[in-house]
């Protein structure tokens, strides 16, 4: 056994390592924080810290050569998108539900319940990953860029040629107002759900001019995205439960044929374990969610019956609200949690949730998905770098302790930084859109039945074209992530790249495989640097 294969993994509390991890994540929380109060979104920082990291692995005193090891720089990219996303859309986001609403006293709670929500959507998150339900192998695309930037400043030759090749049209195409992340996308995750992904985004595009109708005011999408959702759901429950048809067995013999050629391709998180992780996941965010209820002085409105529904109702949103942007992450590398929200704020308004119960609900749910998401494509860059490793297995679940570790320094400091700036942005009337369409949302109520009658009617097919897909492509959650997303001209781009993608493949074999991958991985990084680039500024 070699050396490198010997060693172990680099750990993240190391002096030098942790104190670039805390710099760099007070930076990602920065731009996090910045671009969800000014734009509404928050950018995908993890080529930003790998190539951060990168130079300074070039440096050659004080120990911060060691940074040149890929798996160093993996930690720091970790924390930066991390603490980008937790800062932005699992705190800021919820904590200003609450303000916008008229109760700014309960911005202090709502941050004590969004913290908790962070925390546990990561912990479910560590304890799922690399099972049949969320596999390493499955797509995560910025994931997939974010460890070919690595592997290419580590490697350099013909595969760093042709990632800048990616990476310099995707630059240009967004400075042109492409979206070139969806084309990238095409270029890893499956192909049948990007084919339904693509055509979720050209109906939303297109059905408004031709058939003259707002698919959002009649909450189509929605609809379409419940009925996956309930599906998707099931799914899970079966995994958990052992059921497979002989489809999903067939497969399931496939992969263990392959994993004995490759390791990597074998779970490391068997079904029991994952129902472990998921009903484990239910009762923390239950009792985070009667925490919550309990600071927010919720015992004088509610009888504790009502506290009990409150818990039980806020739970089930938190977990299922997660694994939902988690499948449309893993797949399109897109996810529509600020839609999800918005159905479970529905639901809330339908079941006659009073005011400022629904407002912390609602800021509950918000808290959780994005950093679920955020930190599969983390642990996916990281599979990618370790899958060679041998012995694999430990190496591979050690390393992923380590990325967890870096993340929460990154959260810490998302956690620290967002406490100490909320009074006087949420003063400025710097507040996220996202929240004040909640807020606002809440305080109109719903008092049209129709809504509920759409949602059932389009719930139908979004189940039906779950049930085609399977849980293995997710195709119903990714024909309605198209549908929420709705991005002009994505359809299309995800259509050339997925045809691209199959002529190029057949005419190259493996070979073309790789180079699709890393053209695409260059495509998604060219278009996230256009993106924080533009963003630092105009603003």
């Amino acid at each position: 056994m070699s050396e490198r294969e010997a060693a172990q993994h680099p750990r993240a509390f190391e002096p030098v390592t942790a104190l670039i991890t805390l710099v760099v994540s007070l930076l990602g929380a920065a731009i996090g924080i910045h671009m969800i109060t000014t734009l509404g979104v928050a950018p995908n920082t993890s080529v930003i810290g790998a190539v951060i990291a990168m130079l300074i692995g070039r440096v050659g005193f004080a120990g911060l050569h060691r940074m040149r090891d890929v798996n160093r720089q993996n930690l720091v990219q970790s924390s930066i998108s991390g603490a980008t996303f937790a800062a932005a859309n699992s705190l800021l986001t919820p904590i200003a539900i609450p303000y916008l609403f008229g109760r700014p006293e309960l911005v202090w709670p709502m941050l004590l319940g969004a913290s908790l929500g962070l925390a546990i959507d990561v912990y479910v998150l560590y304890r799922a990953y690399g099972s049949r339900f969320l596999p390493a192998s499955a797509a995560w695309p910025p994931g997939v860029a974010a460890a070919e930037t690595i592997k290419a400043g580590d490697q350099g030759g013909k595969q760093a040629v042709v990632l800048i090749g990616g990476g310099v049209v995707g630059f240009v195409a967004s400075l042109l107002g492409l979206p070139m992340s969806a084309a990238g996308i095409a270029m890893i995750g499956n192909m049948w759900a990007l084919l339904m992904f693509a055509a979720g985004l050209l109906i939303a595009q297109y059905a408004p001019g031709l058939l003259d109708v707002d698919l959002g005011a009649l909450y189509v999408p929605h609809g379409v995205m419940v009925g996956a959702g309930v599906v998707a759901l099931v799914q899970i429950v079966l995994i958990m439960a052992g059921k497979q048809t002989a489809r999903q067995a067939a497969r399931a013999r496939e992969l263990e044929e392959a994993a004995q050629e490759d390791p990597a391709l074998a779970p490391t998180v068997t079904d029991a374990m994952l129902r472990r992780a998921l009903t484990s996941g239910f009762g923390l965010f239950f009792l985070g969610a009667v925490l919550l209820a309990l600071v927010g002085g919720m015992w004088t409105q509610l009888p504790w019956w009502g506290l009990l529904g409150f818990a039980l109702f806020a739970a089930f949103a938190a977990i299922v609200h997660e694994l939902i942007v988690g499948l449309a992450a893993m797949h399109a590398g897109w996810f529509p949690a600020f839609a999800v929200t918005l159905i479970f704020l529905i639901l809330g308004l339908l079941l006659h949730f009073p005011a400022v119960p629904l407002a912390l609900l609602i800021g509950y749910c918000a808290s959780t998905g994005p950093a679920f998401a955020d930190m599969g494509y983390d642990f996916k860059a990281g599979w990618i770098l370790r899958r060679s490793h041998r012995p694999y297995t430990a190496f591979e679940l050690e390393g992923r302790r380590e990325q967890l570790k870096a993340s929460i320094l990154g959260f810490v400091m998302a956690i620290g930084l967002v406490a100490l700036v909320w009074p006087s942005l949420f003063a400025d009337g710097n507040v996220p859109p996202t929240s004040q369409v909640y807020a606002d949302t809440i305080s109109a109520g719903l008092s049209d039945p129709s809504v509920l009658i759409n949602l059932l009617i389009w719930a139908i097919p979004g189940a039906i074209v779950q049930i085609i897909g399977g849980p293995g492509r997710q195709m119903g959650i990714l024909l309605a992530t198209g549908l929420l997303v709705a991005t002009p001209n994505a359809g299309w781009l995800v259509l050339i790249a997925l045809l691209g993608r199959v002529v190029w493949q057949r005419w190259r074999g493996a070979t073309g495989e790789q180079e699709v991958a890393l053209v695409g991985a260059g495509l998604i990084a060219g278009d996230s640097v256009h993106s924080v680039g533009t963003m630092i500024w105009k603003h």
